[in-house]
């Protein structure tokens, strides 16, 4: 359950903050009655920021995994430039 900290509550009882951020959850700091910033664990910030997968776990999982490309360089010569 996330709770409403007004910035300057937030300030005068930073501790308490990220007491409650670590052990109950993200908590919202509001500047002129607006939502500003979310506090929240390290532990909820890797959940969230953490790939699912690794890349090469990605790329052999992939729907395009199966497709035959063919990445050979042409052997044409380059096009011409007028700089």
């Amino acid at each position: 359950m996330s709770h409403a900290w007004q910035l300057q509550e937030a300030k005068n009882k930073f501790s308490s903050l990220v007491e409650r951020a670590q052990h109950e959850g993200p908590q919202t700091v509001t500047k002129h009655g607006k939502a500003a910033v979310v506090v929240l664990s390290v532990d909820d910030y890797r959940k969230i920021t953490r790939p699912k997968d690794d890349l090469a776990t990605f790329l052999r999982d992939s729907p395009l995994a199966d497709i035959d490309l063919d990445i050979q360089r042409g052997k044409d010569a380059p096009r011409d430039v007028t700089l």
